[in-house]
């Protein structure tokens, strides 16, 4: 799995986050998608990679502005994680 973290300008509230998550979840197969206007970030679990420019595309496409994108290996952590 992988966390893709953007960093978007044009946030201003609740709505903004919810017009942001909805836009991700139609466009990408997504485990999660969380936004933050007072961070300016959205963050996505997913169990694969999305090229940045699509999810550029879909970003601006509802108004807003991906300043950059950073992903990174992701591991659940939860009560029944694998223990060493």
């Amino acid at each position: 799995m992988v966390k893709i973290t953007l960093a978007i300008e044009g946030m201003a509230c609740g709505m903004c986050e919810a017009h942001i998550n909805e836009a991700v979840r139609n466009a990408f197969q997504v485990k999660k998608v969380t936004s933050s206007h007072t961070k300016n970030q959205t963050v996505i679990i997913a169990e694969k990679d999305i090229p940045e420019q699509e999810l550029k595309n879909v970003i601006v496409k509802v108004g807003y502005d991906a300043v950059s994108v950073s992903s990174e290996p992701y591991e659940k952590k939860g009560l029944f994680r694998k223990m060493l």
